[in-house]
């Protein structure tokens, strides 16, 4: 298989799945290395293709343009973090990213993609799982989600409990 036909099997598996997908898992399924699907990513990346890396693999991002989105800023401790996430899915929201600003680095952002109770425990098993530690904990807690919901009143909510909860700044 060429590599031109290779990239447009991985679009279409990305397209086609409802969850992210591995590069080991797409390199089983294509009969190459998972080295050249990250080439492949890379390369389908640089000519402006949606595709995003999240924690539990790649995934093809198509914006809904009949979405509303909305910026929190938000802070709390690692032992809220669950309850912050749910406090979001739990009302309708899409928790896509993470974003710190931090003093040296400047903006740093990491794609989430959380929409259900699920996808939180998932998050929340992995860092217990793992050395790494969460973003926020570059800026004492502190960071904005993006998040996007079917409506402006469903980010209402999603405000108001955040506030409520103490968690918006």
């Amino acid at each position: 298989m060429e590599g031109s036909e290779r990239r447009e099997n991985i679009i279409g598996m990305l397209k086609g799945s409802g969850e992210p997908m591995s590069g080991t898992a797409l390199a089983a399924r294509l009969g190459v290395s998972r080295q050249v699907i990250v080439q492949d990513i890379a390369l389908l990346r640089a000519v402006d293709k949606n595709i995003i890396s999240t924690n539990k693999g790649y995934m093809y991002f198509a914006p809904d343009m009949g979405k509303c989105k909305r910026t929190f800023r938000v802070c709390h401790t690692d032992a809220e973090m669950r309850d912050e996430l749910n406090c979001i899915v739990d009302n309708g929201g899409r928790v896509l990213d993470v974003v710190v600003e931090h003093g040296v680095y400047g903006t740093i952002t990491a794609e989430l993609q959380m929409s259900t109770r699920r996808d939180v425990n998932e998050f929340m098993e992995k860092i217990g799982r793992e050395t790494s530690k969460p973003l926020n904990l570059l800026t004492d807690g502190m960071h904005y989600h993006t998040v996007e919901a079917e409506s402006e009143q469903a980010l209402d909510i999603i405000e108001k409990e955040l506030k409520q909860k103490g968690y918006l700044i």
